[in-house]
């Protein structure tokens, strides 16, 4: 027989015992729909999370902190109480004193090898965001915005200094603001209400240069630096001279071609003068390895169903070439040699695979794309941009395939066993 030949032998033999082809089949749907859900979801999330860590800036950006002299190791728990470091929080708590930057830290950290540039990331408090006569509302800024490139509902992304104050407002602000819609925002100019030193209120003015969905790295507005370095002076009038000398952390760029290794000597070296450095990838590794863990798990069970159904695949060929000793007899004494036999009875099992990891995969992608439109607008809708389940032909070819291979080898013993049958004995058989 040619391979066409018995490639429709086995189809049409596949459907000899309906029903006990038929529960096969569903077992082995359970297992590919199964699979491909798991398989979607991980796509899905690890996407979004790649696409925050890439709108965020990483992966050339550190994010450095000074180290508490006395502070313990992370894997050592936490730091032992030292009353002479307490002091009184006006409401009866304490207040422990967190390290600092000053402008001598920023000049030791930019002549650590590797550091390309190095600035003090200020804390920006502005009191209020406001657009005409449609009220005030409590406004929180990112201080990062200058490193994010977001997705965005309308308009353009931050330009330089030389543009001026500009905004990137987030997409729940537009209507209460009076906005009619994101892109009604766009080239607007906003009232920003700033407190200086002393608690006096002043208005610094902003253009919005877009709006801009939420992401789950940092939350809040975004603004250039333009319109940054206004609003901390307004906030520093009135200060003391040397307040403006410190900050909480700063922002380090570092050759983006660099790999993991030389990275991690960076941190160390960094480590070694008194500072923590961080990526965005860190801060999110505990994230990322919890849904990896979960999606392991997911996909075990997925497997652990998919050998259960490859046993069900044995038993069904098992009874097949039981049910067909005088046909596998008669096949012998025209001819038909071991090999044929064999590829025969494989190619039924791996059909029955095909056809269980195809119809698995299609429902999986069909009850997947009900579900994304039910999530998105509800439980996910502040987290624009996240698609759950998403599909790639890629990884549901893989699982079709893979699912093949188990068919396969589960139709390894039966084609073996109907190879081996001795023609005259299998004429006999009643």
């Amino acid at each position: 027989m040619k391979p066409l030949d018995l490639a429709r032998a086995a189809i049409g033999n596949t459907f000899r015992s309906k029903t006990r082809t038929t529960l096969t089949v569903i077992a082995i749907m359970i297992g590919a729909f199964t699979l491909t859900i798991t398989s979607a979801i991980g796509t899905g999330v690890s996407s979004y999370l790649d696409n925050e860590i890439g709108a965020f800036g990483a992966p050339d950006v550190f994010t450095i902190t000074k180290t508490a002299e006395d502070a313990a190791p992370a894997d050592e728990g936490p730091t032992p109480y030292d009353p002479e470091k307490a002091a009184n929080g006006g409401d009866g708590g304490a207040q422990f004193e967190t390290p600092r930057l000053t402008l001598d830290d920023l000049d030791t950290i930019s002549k650590v090898d590797g550091v390309v540039d190095v600035t003090a990331v200020q804390h920006l408090s502005p009191r209020y965001v406001e657009y005409g006569d449609h009220g005030k509302f409590e406004l929180l800024v990112n201080v990062d915005g200058v490193l994010v490139t977001p997705d965005l509902a309308s308009g353009r992304q931050l330009e330089g200094a030389a543009t001026g104050g500009q905004i990137l407002l987030v997409t729940s602000y537009v209507e209460n603001l009076g906005f009619a819609d994101a892109e009604d925002a766009v080239g607007k100019s906003v009232n920003i209400g700033v407190a200086d030193y002393t608690g006096e209120v002043h208005e610094v003015h902003a253009t919005v240069a877009g709006v801009m969905f939420e992401t789950i790295l940092a939350s809040g507005a975004a603004v250039n630096n333009a319109l940054a370095d206004e609003l901390h002076r307004v906030q520093s009038i009135g200060a003391p001279a040397d307040a403006n000398d410190l900050a909480l952390q700063a922002r380090a760029n570092f050759d983006a071609s660099w790999g993991e290794e030389r990275v991690d000597v960076l941190k160390a070296d960094l480590a070694d003068l008194g500072y923590t450095a961080k990526t965005v990838a860190d801060e999110l590794g505990v994230v990322q390895t919890v849904v990896s863990g979960i999606i392991g798990v997911m996909n075990g069970f997925a497997i652990i169903a998919l050998i259960a159904a490859g046993f069900g695949i044995v038993n069904t060929l098992l009874m097949s070439v039981q049910e067909r000793t005088r046909e596998i007899g008669l096949m012998k004494a025209m001819g038909m040699g071991r090999s044929r036999i064999y590829a025969l009875f494989s190619m039924e099992a791996v059909f029955i695979g095909f056809l269980g990891s195809v119809i698995g995969a299609a429902v999986a992608i069909g009850v997947g794309t009900i579900a994304n439109g039910l999530v998105d607008g509800t439980v996910l809708a502040d987290l624009e941009g996240l698609q759950v389940l998403r599909f790639e032909l890629v990884p549901v070819a893989t699982i079709i395939l893979l699912v093949m291979g188990i068919a396969f080898l589960a139709g390894t013993l039966p084609a073996r066993r109907a190879s081996r049958q001795n023609p005259i004995d299998a004429l006999r058989y009643e």
